[in-house]
């Protein structure tokens, strides 16, 4: 369900759903669900940064989700459901540390534990494809299956 939400972006190109931060090489989305491969679920994004900025990446991402469930998206459980966010460079990991650092009182104002958002270097986590019927799902099933378990707090400009 994520995906959709960036998809929608302009100046998006693509995105495609699949699993980073584990182990095991290629899993499969049972695998994934298994809790053995160590993976979490995401959601790669290729974007022109002249139409949308990675700041409105980050919007999306804090405000969409709850950052503060550990190994949980609402009714999801399990490791393949834990916050994470994989940058490309130190400007990116800059931006994604201080929007956290700025959302973390607002939603913590608002009764929400920390934040459990792993941070991590793309370059120490090899994405993994998700099967087809997986890739913008919501597009093939208009009415699929949607968890976005999010605090509703908005993240200020």
């Amino acid at each position: 369900g994520a995906e959709r939400l960036f998809w929608q972006l302009p100046g998006v190109y693509t995105t495609a759903v699949g699993y980073a931060g584990g182990y095991t090489p290629n899993p499969t989305y049972k695998e994934a669900c298994s809790g053995r491969t160590g993976h979490t679920e995401a959601v790669l994004v290729v974007y022109d940064p002249a139409k949308t900025s990675y700041d409105e990446l980050l919007r999306l991402f804090w405000e969409n989700h709850d950052p503060t469930q550990g190994y949980r998206q609402g009714n999801d459980s399990g490791t393949q459901y834990r916050s994470a966010a994989f940058y490309t460079n130190e400007d990116q990991r800059d931006l994604l540390e201080r929007t956290r650092d700025v959302y973390a009182p607002l939603i913590s104002a608002r009764g929400y534990p920390d934040i459990t958002t792993e941070v991590v270097p793309a370059s120490e986590s090899t994405y993994f494809l998700a099967e087809d019927l997986h890739q913008q799902y919501l597009y093939k099933n208009p009415n699929g299956y949607d968890c976005h378990s999010s605090t509703g707090v908005r993240l200020p400009s």
